[in-house]
């Protein structure tokens, strides 16, 4: 099991989705970033919120790297890769069928992060019932991706769990249930 991985799903899985209106990108930043960095991020924000994605992960990434100390070109490296797989989760999303919403973009560019592809984005978004959190739908394969389950049959199983009906509940625990051997 790669503990990194496991632990990055699990911060994200109990994450709470910011609340909106934190207020605008440049006196969030102020102080965390250098101006020529908060500069670029609030760009990178602009872009994003003109194309319907959203702009908290972008902000957030920056104040991660300003945190840790990381030279400024490299946070703004961060953003934009960061920007780019919001930009290609959104497409999968659109390509599953769904209208792409905050959290499923979040949750989509997170998978992608770890390896699933857009195309296996997309399946999962597609084989989702109306109704059903897409989002939730793709945290669990990220937490199985992590958890050492290749990409792809970690997709073909939750295809599978969702085509049996099986209820989010359920899909929730799957990751522990793999990992028990169950």
């Amino acid at each position: 099991m790669r503990t990194g991985g496991l632990v990055r799903v699990i911060a994200f899985l109990l994450s709470v989705p910011p609340a909106a209106g934190q207020g605008p990108v440049a006196d969030r930043l102020r102080g965390r970033v250098p101006p020529e960095v908060a500069a670029a991020v609030e760009r990178l924000a602009r872009e994003a919120a003109a194309q319907g994605l959203p702009v908290e992960p972008l902000v957030q990434k920056a104040v991660e790297g300003g945190a840790k100390g990381v030279p400024g070109p490299r946070v703004v490296a961060a953003v934009e890769a960061l920007a780019a797989r919001l930009e290609s989760a959104a497409r999968a999303v659109r390509a599953g069928g769904a209208t792409p919403d905050p959290a499923t973009i979040e949750a989509a560019a997170f998978v992608l992060s770890l390896g699933l592809g857009e195309t296996q984005v997309a399946r999962l978004v597609q084989v989702g019932r109306p109704g059903r959190d897409r989002a939730v739908v793709l945290r669990v394969a990220g937490a199985l991706v992590a958890l050492g389950v290749p990409a792809g049959e970690s997709v073909d199983l939750l295809v599978g769990e969702l085509e049996a009906g099986r209820p989010e509940a359920e899909l929730v625990d799957l990751p522990a249930r793999v990992q028990a051997g169950l």
